[in-house]
């Protein structure tokens, strides 16, 4: 076979020697479509599936679980005994903390950087919550400023959580939903803090809990639509991320592939 290249936008014209009287037309742009087939049917994946399972239910659960925990006590003592707030910080270190970030780790590992960078921080931020509790508050309790230093520890997280939440509208409805109610309560937290207003710190515990509620739900929804593969629990995935993370052997709970 023998193939005459004419002008780069014309057409390359393939002829069989055997059938010298046929001749078959193709363009450039097919010849090369069909080069690039044959070369990535026979190439090695460079990135070969890693074999991780979806770590996104875990992540949600661990940042659901303690958040909710947490809002209990900034919701009153109405619901519970401020006394009993010690309970929180196992939890915080090990659960909301210690497996979020392995989460975190793990989203790296299957190329998600939104769910990376999100279960990393927010790990980050159990366990910094939990060391700054038992170890700082003691130390400047004498100040009688507490509750700035909590403020402002608030304030670093909710800048964070700010700028996350516009990247989360890319991700799917439910994400979204988390991290704008996430950014009310951290809003209502700082305010109720930094002007020892308890009844806006109050109120910032109940959408805490709302907090938890939603990432609750997202967690379930994953972790059963992973099981059935099929959607049993709808999320409101935006249909181009979701697109772009199926190509991904396992999904990631930002991407809710099935």
């Amino acid at each position: 076979m023998t193939v005459n290249m004419s002008n780069e936008n014309q057409i390359a014209n393939v002829i069989p020697l055997n059938e010298l009287r046929r001749r078959v037309s193709i363009t450039n742009q097919q010849l090369n479509l069909v080069v690039d087939r044959l070369v990535k049917l026979h190439s090695v994946p460079l990135n070969p599936p890693s074999g991780l399972g979806n770590p996104g239910p875990l992540g949600l659960g661990a940042f659901a679980l303690t958040t909710f925990m947490l809002s209990v006590f900034n919701a009153g003592s109405n619901l519970i005994d401020p006394q009993l707030e010690g309970v929180v910080l196992p939890v915080a270190l090990f659960y909301g903390g210690a497996a979020q970030l392995a989460a975190g780790m793990w989203e790296f590992q299957i190329n998600n950087t939104f769910g990376a960078t999100t279960f990393s921080s927010y790990g980050a931020f159990w366990m910094s919550f939990a060391g700054y509790v038992y170890f700082i508050v003691p130390q400047i309790e004498s100040t009688g400023k507490i509750q700035k230093a909590t403020g402002l520890f608030l304030l670093s997280y909710f800048i964070f959580t700010l700028y996350m939440n516009v990247a989360a509208w890319k991700v799917s409805k439910i994400v979204f939903s988390i991290f704008s109610v996430l950014n009310i309560t951290f809003l209502l937290l700082i305010i109720g803090n930094l002007t020892d207003t308890s009844v806006v710190t109050n109120v910032g515990g109940w959408f805490g809990i709302l907090t938890a509620v939603l990432a609750w739900y997202a967690s379930m929804a994953v972790a059963i639509n992973n099981t059935f593969r099929k959607v049993v629990l709808p999320i409101g995935t935006f249909h181009d991320y979701h697109h772009h993370h199926h190509t991904q052997r396992n999904a990631s709970i930002y991407s809710f592939d099935l």
